[in-house]
């Protein structure tokens, strides 16, 4: 069974890093994609250990603050 998940996407220096909020993995790549696909086996390999329990979908929003340039 395959269930979808979020990554949150951010640029490090040279690199890609990708984060999945509802698990917690993190992992990088030199393009978005390789980010993406790493990413992936580090959350399968994970799951293998830690089996999703079902938590509910992460819920992204934007916010403002005063001072930043």
């Amino acid at each position: 069974m395959k269930t979808t998940f979020t990554a949150v996407i951010t640029k490090e220096d040279d690199f890609f890093v990708a984060k999945c909020p509802e698990i917690g993995t993190v992992s990088q790549g030199e393009t978005i994609e390789e980010a993406v696909k790493n990413l992936q086996e580090a959350t399968e390999l994970y799951l293998e250990e830690f089996p999703f329990e079902g938590a509910s979908r992460s819920i992204f929003t934007t916010f403002e603050v005063n001072g930043v340039a």
